[in-house]
């Protein structure tokens, strides 16, 4: 039988310590379950990346790692921006495979399961895609049509209704690595790199 694969979850931070405990607490439990299944390898971890926050969001950060061996996480000295922060734990992060997600629990966490699921039958990214923008108002969703008409028509392969929540193989971020851009739009560029894709949907909610 061939090892469990170690899954690395990145997940960037600004401000989060109103969201942050159960943020932990929700992707801990799905580490739990995977290791206990043996999808996943026991040194598996999550790793918080705080991009500057000015709340008690490391110290909470600080406090989790002392309390779970499963959580990590790293301090930029500044405010960068998101995908900088996210660009960062998925260049620090060691596993075999690399789930990135947002803090504010808007995406589902159990659908990380059916990504590992797709990675272990041979995909290389998995987008996690909302099945439905019901909730948004019509100006968001006039505007998120827009959006993706719009970097379509400037020749990039977005993924529709996907936001920042996939997972990547190692080789996918070693790829991603070649990049020299000094801004790098993920969702534009990760399409781009063109190894075996595959979806994931899932039901999107409110900011907890």
């Amino acid at each position: 039988m061939s090892r469990p694969i170690k899954l690395v979850i990145v997940i960037p931070c600004y401000n989060e310590q109103e969201v942050l405990p159960e943020t932990c607490r929700r992707i801990s439990a799905v580490i739990d379950r995977l290791i206990s299944s043996r999808k996943i390898s026991r040194d598996s971890s999550v790793l918080f990346v705080d991009d500057g926050s000015k709340d008690r969001t490391w110290a909470l950060i600080e406090q989790l790692a002392t309390a779970d061996p499963h959580i990590t996480g790293i301090k930029l000295s500044r405010n960068r921006g998101h995908q900088n922060a996210l660009i960062a734990g998925l260049f620090i992060a060691d596993g075999d495979a690399i789930v990135s997600i947002d803090a504010d629990l808007q995406d589902d966490v159990n659908a990380i399961e059916s990504m590992v699921d797709r990675f272990v039958a041979g995909t290389d990214i998995v987008y996690g895609v909302r099945k439905q923008r019901k909730s948004d108002t019509a100006l968001k969703r006039l505007t998120a049509e827009w959006f993706y008409r719009m970097m379509s028509a400037l020749g990039a392969e977005s993924i529709y209704n996907h936001s920042d929540y996939r997972l990547m193989s190692r080789r996918v971020v070693e790829c991603l690595k070649q990049y020299s851009e000094v801004n790098l739009y993920l969702r534009g560029i990760v399409p781009l790199i063109g190894f075996k894709s595959d979806i994931v949907y899932y039901d999107r909610t409110d900011r907890f």
